[in-house]
């Protein structure tokens, strides 16, 4: 039997390919306990789904700044911390004990010793896995790797080609279902240290030097006009670094934290890490 591949939902087409019967469950989900065996297949299977990267919590549209949340997958991801028991498990000398298994579907992941990833995250072929954390629903796409301390937080969509570095960390986001995750999309490199959060959003190609903190309402401003480019999203293709900028209030002039872009790359141009480093260190800082 061939299994089902992963789909890139558009916004104009996507439909959900969990069954609706997740909804009819969330609808009543005050009544709903790990005694409910059937609920609990249901929304095992859902899961099961996001585990393979059939279904996805959330997807960008490359032609917009929209993405597109599928509320169903994560009322699937909600419902299964109340209908599914404590367990324990183990993973050599480690012991667990909780509602959501260890991931044990890798096709073609390298998996470093120290990694966790957790049931319901997707890992594309071509993955690499540096001790490091997926949560449930993270979707990490062909050949990203997430380097050593790094977090992918419950949903965020993460591109091909990307480089979390180390101790990146990816922010979270569950409630409410229609809440939009972290989407850092395709072939971005994000620094060291760097937090991304609330549903923020990095463009395709591009770099985000070490320890930039962007949440969907982080001001970002070209550097060379001081022209605002939009909050919590760094466009496609450019460099991005920490700033800050001036604004009074009664008790004087302060400044305040936002991302500034110093350069514009071509589309398509690769991350020469020397080169890179010597744009950066010019502002005094690292990949």
């Amino acid at each position: 039997m061939t299994e089902p591949q992963p789909a890139r939902p558009t916004e104009t087409s996507y439909v959900s390919p969990i069954d609706a019967g997740i909804d009819e469950l969330w609808d009543r989900r005050g009544e709903l306990s790990p005694a409910d065996t059937d609920a609990a297949k249901a929304v095992t299977a859902a899961v099961d789904l996001l585990d393979a990267g059939v279904a996805r919590a959330a997807s960008a549209d490359p032609g917009t700044t929209d993405v597109i949340v599928d509320e169903r997958a994560k009322r699937a991801i909600l419902l299964s911390f109340k209908l599914l028991g404590m367990t324990e498990s183990a993973a050599g000398e480690f012991r667990y004990h909780d509602r959501m298994p260890l991931k044990r579907r890798f096709d073609g992941v390298r998996v470093v010793p120290g990694a966790i990833a957790r049931w319901g995250a997707y890992l594309a072929p071509g993955v690499v896995l540096m001790p490091s954390f997926i949560n449930i629903g993270g979707y990490v796409d062909q050949g990203t790797m997430v380097d050593t301390w790094a977090t992918v937080g419950s949903c965020a969509q993460i591109g091909k080609r990307v480089h979390l570095s180390g101790g990146v960390g990816i922010g979270g986001v569950l409630e409410p279902p229609s809440a939009v995750p972290v989407v850092i999309e395709d072939d971005a490199l994000i620094g060291s240290r760097c937090m991304i959060i609330e549903g923020a959003r990095v463009g395709p190609g591009a770099v985000v030097g070490a320890g930039v903190i962007l949440s969907r309402s982080m001001p970002v401003i070209d550097a060379e006009t001081g022209a605002e480019l939009g909050r919590g999203r760094i466009p496609p293709w450019s460099v991005a670094v920490s700033g800050t900028r001036l604004k009074k209030f009664g008790g004087g002039a302060f400044g305040l934290p936002c991302v500034l872009v110093i350069k514009r790359l071509a589309e398509g141009e690769r991350h020469d890490k020397a080169q890179l480093n010597d744009i950066l260190r010019g502002h005094g800082l690292a990949v």
